[in-house]
């Protein structure tokens, strides 16, 4: 007679486990698990997951989920030893940080985690993390379409890290570029639409001998110039950051893409990730390899002040600093050289540049202008015109100004800054020699 226990359907293999210290600190990571994986999941303390880890039935599984939180950072050294564990049995790890400093991320990063999701959980970042970690090596090559013929190439897929190509020449050290950072002094003001076209412009400002120019996102959170450029995001990217003191000029080319072979740029990461994931030492050392291999190096910065800031300003030749008339601008104008002044830092190298000026034919709007200035006490160098709906249709296509609307005012003040900057810089090389 069979036993009422043998019609019990046999309980669904364990696929993934999460790993914390307590996983009820992470209620929003048990209900995507879930979601994702229904019963097929289960939870194990940091004790728990090393004897786990040591018996055969871990080979069933496909990843871990390890959940940190700043507590957890007493305890590096056992959370590496799972990690470490994991990887010995091929079993991948994703990991969840909840306020973890950028050394003990940084560390467990290069342990071998092979995603990194912050928590609380974004809608949908860890459906996302499992998809990545679950598709096979070498399936988008072949799962590719056949190749189209030259007249009508593929389309690019924005997920595709090999779709673009990555700079051709090789790293020198021969180099001794300009440096310059674009910061906006309040949201909205243009900073990475200005950073983007102007190093464009840079890259083709001289068609017989073009200096070489590299983009810099730096906005490791909400960082567009990719979107900008419809370039895909490199998972690249996250390695070099994890790892830039050890990187070598070689490491930054190959995490760059180049648009259209004349632009070279490091995208932001494509995960939104903590500013402080990286120190000033390491921002340093990325300026640096860049500057010894580029003509001119622009960087769009985050508009929060972060512990790197002050390497990036130190390094600047010219430190842009978008504005609009508005309050908002002027009181972050003196709130940030007030800031630098009570550091010590040089504040003499921001250039004010004010983005959606007034027409020329706008006496009263001009006025203010000339009253914000002396009120700050600032000289404002650079006054950009509103580029109007072009801009924000140019920015959408993934196009410079110049490739989409060549005659916009916008990009006409930008290419004439760019044409300036590049003469400045030839009467600088020529006096050197």
């Amino acid at each position: 007679m069979t036993s009422v226990a043998n019609l019990q359907p046999d309980p669904a293999p364990i696929v993934a486990c999460t790993i914390s210290r307590d996983v009820q600190n992470f209620d929003i990571l048990i209900d995507h698990m879930e979601q994702e994986l229904g019963e097929s999941w289960g939870d194990l303390g940091f004790d728990d997951a090393l004897l786990f880890l040591d018996q055969s039935d871990a080979a069933t599984l496909e990843f871990v989920a390890i959940a940190v939180n700043g507590q957890d950072e007493a305890d590096l050294a056992r959370i590496v030893e799972i990690i470490r564990k994991a990887k010995a049995r091929n079993i991948r790890v994703i990991l969840i940080a909840d306020q973890v400093g950028p050394i003990a991320l940084h560390q467990l990063l290069r342990t071998g985690a092979e995603d990194f999701v912050p928590y609380p959980l974004p809608d949908g970042a860890l459906h996302e993390a499992i998809e990545r970690i679950r598709k096979p090596e070498g399936a988008a090559a072949a799962s590719a379409a056949p190749a189209a013929p030259a007249a009508a190439p593929a389309p690019v897929d924005p997920e595709d890290d090999t779709a673009q190509a990555h700079p051709a020449f090789k790293a020198k050290g021969d180099r001794d570029a300009v440096v310059l950072p674009v910061h906006a002094l309040a949201g909205g003001a243009g900073a990475s639409t200005f950073a983007t076209n102007l190093a464009w412009e840079l890259a083709n400002i001289d068609k017989t001998n073009a200096p070489r120019v590299c983009l810099i996102d730096l906005d490791f959170q909400y960082g567009s110039a990719a979107t900008y450029l419809d370039l895909p995001r490199k998972e690249a990217v996250l390695d070099l950051l994890s790892d830039a003191l050890n990187a070598d000029s070689d490491t930054l080319l190959q995490s760059m893409l180049t648009y259209n072979e004349k632009l070279h740029v490091l995208t932001a990461p494509a995960d939104m990730l903590p500013l402080d994931i990286i120190g000033p030492e390491e921002i340093g050392r990325i300026i640096d390899m860049a500057r010894a291999n580029f003509d001119f190096v622009v960087i769009d910065m985050p508009k929060t002040i972060v512990s790197w800031t002050e390497a990036v300003l130190s390094r600047a030749h010219v430190y842009f600093a978008l504005m609009e008339l508005d309050l908002r601008s002027a009181q972050n104008v003196l709130r940030l050289v007030r800031a630098l002044k009570a550091e010590g830092l040089p504040h003499e190298k921001l250039r004010y540049v004010l983005n959606r000026a007034p027409k020329f034919t706008d006496l009263a709007a001009k006025s203010r202008v000339k009253r914000m200035a002396e009120s700050l006490d600032i000289a404002i160098e650079l006054q950009l015109p509103d580029g109007g709906a072009q801009v924000t249709q140019a920015n959408d296509h993934g196009l410079p100004l110049s490739e989409n609307a060549g005659k916009n005012p916008l990009r006409r003040e930008i290419q004439k800054l760019a044409k300036s900057l590049h003469e400045l810089n030839k009467d600088a090389e020529t006096g050197k020699r």
